[in-house]
């Protein structure tokens, strides 16, 4: 850790059950962005519940959005239940009862995104209520407009050339865009199309000469690293990044990334708070511009 960001590597990983959880069963999350660090709006970890594992009933006061790495968790709420696979996303909203259960024969890892983020004096802003009886779990059928809070992502979605809505098989709306630009494609995941109304979390991807110039934000942004290898700039100090590894840079922390492989670069990203609707990036590039335009005399 220096100044505003954060690395955390994928063999640091420490995965313990939080407190308030005392009565999950086979559950652990590493709490890789929290607490303690340069993070203060952020809560970011990667959880894994084993096979017939469990995580009682609980609310909430901060928003909850989860990304499947890989296994199958059943994610139940008071609207209903379901099966998340690799590559189904969703939000918990603040306050919404839910629960984790693993009926499946293998582990399951998922990505969590907290905010606000969980206060350790505040018991972690979390309350156990009593359980629930509900309807079998379901698949997320993205098709379905009833299927508010969840959605489905994978390599295919970040190809140009396939947005189409028969390819894609979903509804018109923001996660059906794909902003393309300068080597880099971006999908919208969770956010206020899908509910939320603190965070963000979408999915970007480099091509081979992928890069983006070094920048800041009035927020605070994690990544995930899934797939290459990235060159990370924070605060001038460089990183070499690959699956597993998690990043964070906080608010007024300038960052730049480029693909350091032949291949695509993918990772995992969020946003907490959400951003503004206008001045989101502040890329350094265009500000040196002016400052050389007025020590040359121009105004």
């Amino acid at each position: 850790m220096a100044g505003g960001h954060l690395v955390r590597r994928a063999t640091d990983a420490t995965f313990t059950a939080p407190g308030w959880a005392a009565g999950a069963v086979g559950f652990g999350r590493d709490a890789a962005v929290g607490a303690g660090g340069p993070a203060v709006h952020t809560g970011f970890g990667v959880c894994a519940l084993e096979s017939g594992g469990s995580v009682p009933a609980h609310v909430h006061s901060y928003e909850e959005s989860v990304y499947v790495l890989d296994g199958a968790v059943v994610l139940r709420t008071d609207e209903g239940a379901w099966r998340l696979g690799p590559g189904d996303y969703g939000l918990v909203p603040v306050g919404t009862p839910h629960s984790f259960h693993n009926d499946g024969g293998e582990p399951a890892r998922w990505a969590e995104l907290l905010a606000p983020q969980p206060r350790a004096g505040h018991a972690d802003d979390t309350y156990l209520v009593s359980p629930w009886d509900g309807p079998a779990p379901v698949t997320v059928d993205v098709r379905d407009p009833r299927v508010r809070r969840f959605g489905h992502i994978e390599p295919a979605h970040l190809d140009p050339g396939g947005q189409s809505q028969n390819l894609l098989a979903v509804s018109a709306s923001m996660r059906t865009a794909l902003l393309v630009y300068s080597g880099i494609t971006v999908k919208m995941m969770v956010d206020r199309d899908l509910g939320a109304e603190l965070a963000t979390m979408f999915m970007v991807q480099y091509d081979p000469d992928g890069v983006a110039g070094r920048h800041d934000h009035p927020f605070e942004e994690t990544y995930l690293f899934l797939t290459g290898r990235a060159e990370g700039e924070f605060d001038g100090e460089r990183y070499d990044l690959g699956p597993g590894d998690v990043a964070f840079a906080g608010v007024g922390c300038v960052h730049a990334f480029r693909n350091l492989g032949d291949g695509p670069l993918r990772w995992l990203e969020t946003q907490a708070p959400q951003p503004p609707g206008r001045h989101s990036y502040r890329f350094a590039r265009d500000w040196e511009y002016l400052r050389d335009r007025l020590e040359g005399g121009t105004r």
